[in-house]
């Protein structure tokens, strides 16, 4: 008996270390260790299956990792396998491989649109990470439906599928680049002494063309694209990463962009303040007749006031590929995460694109806009950044379910105003909020929280860990 224990236990691991790389909103793992040659293919292959029902056509393109042309081969042979045509882009930012859904291309004699497309990334993570974002028919693939994907695969995990790399390629970068150079025409020759961080991720390879194209001149900062990440860590959402562009506004330019590593999360800076992704929302709103803008859970209070006040705002989950669905579903101009993730409906295709943001910015640069004035005139509101708080998979959600009945059965003694259960729970009181959510991840509860003074957001910070301790208790 004890042997058959071992190695069902044993069993019970290997489908648990091979489920957990199938994530919410994409598939990611350590390169050789989760994500393997037989792995990647059937990836290639059931997805490909996916691809078919759609139309013949899906690209491929990578990032900057040093292991993303392997992942590339092995992926395209597990597409080819699926009897799916590979248009083949190389190495770009992620958005690249979204614009070329939207467009068409040039095929045997005959214009085709792409049925799907998988971007080869490990976004921000370290670099022995990779991993595939994926959009099939316009949409992103995501949620129940990878988690379904990780089942067939597991289920057919014996199959075997030969190396077959056959590709045709595409001038992927190259038309995206046209593309923005002749939608941002008026910009050439601008020069508001701008500051760009590449963080040696694949963005570089989009924005050098572009700004020769517009010729606008920019102090440049690791525009090579490097997987080992030998200067900083491709996050702009984290301050520690931002060192370098603020040396740079310190010694002469007015504005700083940095990019994550696959170019679809942005931060800009000037020399006195970092906008966060909420704040550039409201600003992009302002341009605007009548907006209506999606923000997450984790946006400022302000944002959402103020853009009521011109427009509509709606909050919604967490999550790219949440926040295009519900763009898609609404129709609304912008979506906006505070991470950087920003969304243009408006003049643009509907999905997270650094690059196409960082040229709305310098539009309204050149249009007079004053960042600094507009953040300073706006009420002065108190916050912390993500804090993550350690637990486990098993638990992380039965947390924060736990949390709303205590908050819920205790609402008057407590002050709170409303509960707010789109994605975890916000609970709002007279002064502030605070949020609980479970990542959909990572083994985390991440929580945020905001007020009006230094004193409400202490105590709103420690009356929700205090109830957070006490749902770990009811669930352990």
């Amino acid at each position: 008996m004890e042997k058959v224990w071992f190695f069902a236990k044993i069993a019970s691991k290997k489908r648990e270390y091979m489920q957990h790389i199938f994530r919410e909103y994409d598939i990611r793992g350590v390169f050789g260790e989760d994500l393997t040659e037989k792995t990647v293919k059937l990836i290639g292959y059931f997805l490909g299956k996916k691809i078919k029902s759609v139309g013949d056509y899906a690209v491929v393109t990578y990032d900057a990792r040093a292991h993303s042309p392997q992942l590339s081969d092995w992926l395209v042979s597990g597409l080819n396998a699926a009897e799916v045509i590979v248009l083949h882009g190389g190495m770009t930012p992620t958005p690249v491989n979204y614009f070329c859904n939207f467009n068409t291309f040039r095929v045997g004699g005959k214009d085709i649109t792409p049925a799907g497309g998988i971007q080869i990334t490990g976004s921000h993570n370290p670099p022995e990470y990779n991993g595939f974002k994926i959009t099939i028919g316009k949409e992103p693939f995501f949620g129940k439906d990878i988690y379904a994907l990780g089942r067939e695969i597991e289920a057919n995990s014996s199959m075997a599928i030969p190396t077959e790399t056959d590709v045709i390629e595409i001038d992927a970068l190259e038309r995206y680049v046209d593309y923005l150079a002749k939608e941002f025409s008026n910009l050439e020759g601008f020069d508001p002494k701008l500051a760009i961080d590449c963080g040696n991720g694949c963005a570089g390879v989009a924005i050098d063309p572009l700004i020769k194209k517009l010729n606008i001149p920019v102090y440049r900062l690791y525009f090579e694209p490097d997987g080992t990440f030998p200067n900083h860590h491709p996050d702009p959402s984290e301050e520690k990463n931002l060192a370098d562009l603020k040396k740079m506004l310190e010694n002469g330019a007015a504005y700083g962009f940095a990019f994550d590593g696959d170019g679809d999360r942005i931060a800009f800076l000037s020399r006195k303040h970092n906008f966060k992704g909420d704040i550039l929302a409201l600003f992009f709103a302002k341009s605007m007749k009548n907006p209506t803008v999606i923000g997450e859970v984790k946006c400022s209070q302000i944002m959402y006031d103020e853009i009521n006040k011109i427009g509509k705002a709606i909050m919604y989950k967490t999550g790219h590929s949440n926040l295009k669905m519900k763009l898609k579903e609404t129709g609304a101009d912008l979506a906006a995460e505070v991470s950087g993730h920003i969304f243009f409906n408006d003049r643009y295709f509907g999905y997270d694109d650094a690059i196409y943001t960082m040229m709305r910015i310098l539009e309204m640069l050149k249009e007079g806009f004053d960042f600094d004035t507009e953040f300073e005139k706006l009420p002065k509101l108190f916050s912390t950044d993500e804090i993550k708080v350690k637990t486990t998979d098993s638990e992380k959600f039965a947390i924060v379910e736990a949390l709303k009945k205590i908050l819920r059965s205790r609402k008057k003694e407590l002050g709170i105003k409303d509960i707010v259960t789109i994605d975890g729970v916000r609970a709002v009181f007279n002064d502030g909020w605070g949020l609980v959510r479970a990542s959909n991840t990572t083994p985390v509860i991440v929580t945020r929280f905001e007020a009006e003074t230094p004193q409400a957001l202490e105590y709103i910070q420690n009356l929700m860990n205090d109830l957070i301790d006490e749902a770990k208790k009811a669930v352990s």
